[in-house]
């Protein structure tokens, strides 16, 4: 999802696992008013509350951002809150690891029908749904854990930016029939299959949350689930290849389509769609009488879909794009020890690289001025050949006179010759979570990558430089990197992603077995301090560890909020 403008505005990148988020007036992103799907009418309900005047008999509990549930799962950030239940964003402080937790009262009238279907859905353990982990009763409270992505993009957010290239809409429609095909199999439908119930991942994963419970959730039932969740499908099809929602009116951040013009094709809506996924998507949309003029059946099911998707000739992805090749190779003439690199002269300016032009076409007095140039380097050559041999006499008789104490082999006099530090290869790395969420660790990678050019990037945070002043981020972030096992460091180099942030360098003791944890490096490397875009560490005396932290605890400001990150990690050994 799109970075939040509140403090807590890290918990976007997680694509918000919970079904909705909270807009400012209190409404959900999940399109119109929750009373009703996204063409407007009424949704069907199980308690008959719809309509009615009365007050709910249900008492609603009163949670707050600490509280904990089985004296494990410890409520962060409430995301929605509606009708009786809340979805939060939650640490599972046993396995130290982010996840999503919906909470209901006990006595709520769907609480029985939520707890079985979060029960079946946990059953189906199908990887292309977000997992429930946990559905519990327990005092006087319903509530029901499930996985929290990091690394997963909702489809609104995607749609947001624009319309998808055909290989994306291909994949998209491909892998959400397939996967509500299986789940059908098993007798489970989803029902509220919108934009922000998939969500992509950053291997280009689809990935479907709130399989049944979204809708037990409101009380949603229809009589026909395939037909609705295939109807669904090709909607989620239909708005990929236009970013328009199929329906008059506006839903999930997009335009409906002009009213009274009735469902048209999406090829005649936008050009340049791809004519096979535009037949797709009215096949799928059948309850709208969209195949009425077609040749090929409605689409009824996920599974007919899912056939139908398969039958069609395979889009391949698009060719990628290098970047502009770099120029031509110009030779340079170097001085030694310059490598390439313009020396400065005291008085006087940089000296520039000096193209040397090719040779010309010799003639006979070049080649007589070759041959004599020749002669004269052999003559010099055997000259200073006679002057090394005269040298090498002269050390074999001063070895052999035991009055003379000759260095031994790298020292220098009386001093020892430094042995030059050398790379030490990374084995791994993470992100330093202390609050047991992760920021961006998809992009962890690009800080060990041997690359400048690519970083570990943070979100923008508003407010404050400590991360927003998050109370899950009070120990900050950073990148915590494993040597694979103890080693001896003599150094360590960071490139930082901006100047300006506040970071040290931290080493875990050398018998540590794990690092996760800030008490864990009990080795300071560098003081905490504000550092400019390189932190380099030298050692006088090496340090032996497996694992290193490059901690963070403020961000330099970029624009309105507060950003950084690291480019590239090195240790030296």
């Amino acid at each position: 999802m799109a970075e939040r403008s509140t403090a807590a505005v890290d918990v976007a990148d997680n694509s918000g696992d919970d079904p909705l988020t909270a807009k400012a007036d209190g409404t959900t992103a999940d399109g119109a008013a929750e009373a009703q799907d996204a063409r407007g009418t009424s949704a069907h309900t199980t308690d008959g509350e719809q309509g009615t005047d009365e007050q709910p008999s249900f008492t609603t509990p009163e949670l707050h951002s600490g509280h904990k549930l089985a004296r494990r799962y410890r409520l962060e950030e409430c995301v929605t809150r509606l009708d009786g239940f809340s979805s939060w964003r939650a640490v599972d402080e046993k396995l130290r690891r982010a996840v999503g937790v919906h909470v209901l009262p006990a006595d709520h009238p769907r609480a029985r029908s939520v707890l079985a279907a979060a029960r079946s859905a946990a059953l189906l353990g199908d990887p292309r749904f977000v997992q429930v982990l946990d559905a519990v009763e327990e005092n006087d409270l319903v509530y029901v854990v499930h996985e929290w992505l990091p690394d997963a993009t909702e489809l609104t957010t995607l749609l947001a930016a624009g319309p998808l290239e055909p290989y994306d809409a291909y994949q998209l429609v491909s892998q959400v029939s397939q996967a509500m095909a299986a789940a059908h199999r098993e007798g489970l439908a989803h029902l509220r299959l919108t934009p922000s119930a998939v969500l992509r991942t950053s291997t280009g994963q689809y990935r479907i949350r709130g399989l049944a419970v979204n809708a037990a959730l409101r009380g949603i039932r229809e009589d026909r689930p395939q037909l609705t969740d295939t109807e669904a499908i090709g909607a989620l099809l239909y708005a990929a290849l236009t970013q328009r929602w199929p329906y008059e009116n506006d839903a999930h951040g997009l335009s409906g389509l002009p009213k009274g013009v009735g469902l048209i094709a999406p090829d005649q809506v936008r050009a340049g769609v791809h004519r096979g996924l535009s037949e797709l998507a009215m096949r799928a949309l059948a309850n709208d009488g969209a195949t009425a003029s077609r040749q090929e059946p409605a689409c009824t099911t996920p599974d007919e879909l899912a056939k139908a998707v398969a039958a069609m000739p395979r889009i391949r992805p698009p060719e990628p794009v290098f970047s502009t090749p770099p120029p031509e190779f110009q030779r340079t003439t170097y001085q030694q020890g310059s490598y390439g690199r313009p020396t400065p002269h005291s008085g006087a300016g940089v000296t520039q690289p000096v193209i040397v032009p090719p040779p010309p076409l010799q003639s006979r007095t070049g080649r007589a001025l070759k041959w004599t140039v020749s002669a004269l380097l052999i003559a010099a050559l055997g000259l200073g050949s006679w002057q090394i041999a005269d040298r090498l006499l002269e050390q074999d008789q001063q070895t052999s006179d035991p009055g003379i104490t000759q260095p031994t082999p790298g020292e220098t006099g009386d001093e020892k010759a430094e042995k030059p530090a050398k790379p030490l290869d990374i084995a791994g790395a993470q992100e330093f979570m202390p609050g047991g969420s992760g920021i961006k660790t998809n992009l962890v990678p690009l800080a060990v990558d041997g690359q400048e050019g690519t970083a570990w990037i943070t979100p923008k945070y508003e407010g404050y430089a400590n991360f927003g002043n998050l109370p899950y981020r009070k120990q900050g972030s950073g990148i915590i990197v494993d040597l694979g096992g103890v080693r001896d460091v003599s150094g360590v180099v960071v490139h930082m992603y901006r100047g300006g942030q506040k970071a040290q360098v931290l080493a875990a003791a050398e018998g540590a077995s794990g690092a996760s944890a800030l008490a864990d490096f009990s080795q300071r490397l560098t003081e905490l301090k504000t550092v400019g875009s390189m932190l380099e560490v030298p050692l006088d005396k090496p340090v032996r560890t497996q694992f290193l932290l490059v901690h963070i605890t403020e961000l330099p400001p970029e624009g309105s909020g507060f950003r950084g990150g690291i480019s590239e990690i090195r240790v030296l050994g």
